[in-house]
């Protein structure tokens, strides 16, 4: 089975995608956090390892990993540009059984990652995969509320076998 790793380019998406641009107006910590939420809620439903970075280049000491919402999160460190640290990552995660993407519209950077080995998927491509994976959340969801409750029992997944084995042991007692 093969790895799916999207490395995302974090300034980059929010200059790019109209919501965040709009919160990046008003308060750029809060587009931030905007884009966490929406590409943790992204890799739970599409099984994709999701990579944040941004950019921290004037901003000493910050530099690091993070996790937040079980999503890595990069800041560069000082005097490091969020695109030397994306190479790096596609280095680190290129390999066998593993294909890496990296979301940026920046177009010296897409072609930089090509080189390496990686797929680019420019920021308006992310966004209507994004989009897609939210219909298909409200299409389940709207689905699942149509069939009548289903208990999730134990014994519901037991071979039929050792359900009666069970029960034979139950009525020994």
């Amino acid at each position: 089975m093969i790895q799916e790793i999207l490395i995302v380019d974090g300034y980059n998406i929010i200059g790019a995608w109209p919501e965040l641009q709009r919160l990046k107006d008003i308060r750029l910590e809060e587009a931030r956090d905007r884009l966490i939420e929406i590409m943790a809620e992204y890799q739970s439903f599409s099984g994709m390892k999701v990579i944040l970075v941004f950019d921290a280049y004037y901003v000493p000491g910050l530099g690091g990993k993070y996790l937040q919402s079980k999503l890595p999160v990069y800041y560069t460190k000082e005097k490091e540009t969020a695109d030397e640290l994306i190479e790096r990552l596609v280095t680190e995660h290129t390999g066998r059984r593993k294909q890496v993407f990296v979301a940026t519209s920046d177009m010296i950077e897409q072609h930089v990652i090509f080189g390496k080995g990686a797929f680019r998927m420019p920021a308006g491509e992310l966004l209507v995969k994004v989009r897609q994976a939210r219909k298909e959340i409200r299409r389940r969801i709207e689905e699942d509320k149509d069939k009548p409750e289903k208990r999730n029992t134990f014994d519901s997944r037991l071979n039929p076998d050792v359900r009666a084995l069970f029960e034979k042991w139950r009525r020994e007692r």
